[in-house]
């Protein structure tokens, strides 16, 4: 089948610069929903309100789009790494559930839309996400990765000893792991790709808790806005510079549903 044969999603092509980004996006996520729960001391109850709402709006232009727009993809994961990151706060803390409680209350969600997308659509592969209702699958297993992310990198920091640092190199072991696994494996590359997913989320976390948190409690205590627009300067910089392309996928065959 030929590149012309191969409608484009309006997901980016899984490459380096994809986990590069994402990286940096789920750090921006954690140093920016800080800023607004607590430089700004909205709370986390605001907080999850203030960015679900972004989020669901984005969402909805994103789905609505014709084409693939890289500066809308990010903007929308953005979205959803702040919307997570103050949704896990509110669950572990205010709900009075813990780290364990929340990030196994939010395994279960994922995994819950993850099987109604497979069982509705037949693959969660991001390679078919072309159709609305896969994108919706696919905005609503990423907002819950991303919260489960931050719940994970919160328990492994805070109550593992590891702290932040420690935290941050255990989820970089463990992704150079998956690489290991990517290639020298037959493992399945749908399941590679949302535990890596998930993965990037605590690192991405602990990194932004070792940028601004005290350094009474292991972090930098740099300003959250300040870092914050660092990393969002250095999100739009990988935008402009480096290449960015919608992935794609096999034509369904004439009269598929």
């Amino acid at each position: 089948m030929t590149a012309a044969e191969r409608p484009a999603t309006k997901v980016p092509e899984v490459t380096l610069v994809f986990w590069i980004m994402k990286i940096a996006a789920t750090t921006l996520g954690e140093t920016g929903g800080d800023t607004v729960t607590m430089t700004l001391n909205l709370g986390y109850l605001a907080g999850t309100a203030i960015f679900f709402s972004l989020l669901v709006i984005l969402v909805v232009v994103q789905i609505a789009a014709k084409k693939f727009h890289p500066v809308l993809y990010w903007a929308t994961i953005v979205a959803s790494t702040t919307a997570g990151t103050a949704l896990a706060d509110f669950a572990d803390r205010s709900l009075g559930v813990g780290y364990a409680g929340g990030s196994s209350i939010l395994l279960v969600c994922l995994m819950i839309v993850l099987a109604a997308w497979y069982w509705s659509l037949g693959s969660i592969s991001v390679a078919t996400v072309a159709t609305p209702r896969a994108e919706a699958f696919y905005w609503t297993a990423i907002t819950f990765s991303q919260t489960l992310g931050t719940a994970v990198g919160d328990w492994i920091a805070d109550e593992t000893g590891l702290g932040y640092v420690g935290g941050a190199l255990l989820f970089a072991a463990a992704l150079a792991v998956l690489v290991g696994v990517y290639y020298w494996t037959n493992v399945s590359r749908v399941f590679l790709f949302w535990a890596a997913f998930i993965l990037t989320r605590p690192l991405g976390a602990t990194v932004g808790d070792f940028l601004d948190k005290p350094v009474s409690d292991g972090g930098l205590a740099l300003s959250r806005p300040i870092a914050s627009a660092v990393i969002a300067a250095f999100i739009i910089l990988c935008l402009l510079v480096l290449p960015q392309r919608a992935g794609q996928h096999p034509r369904a065959p004439e009269g598929a549903s």
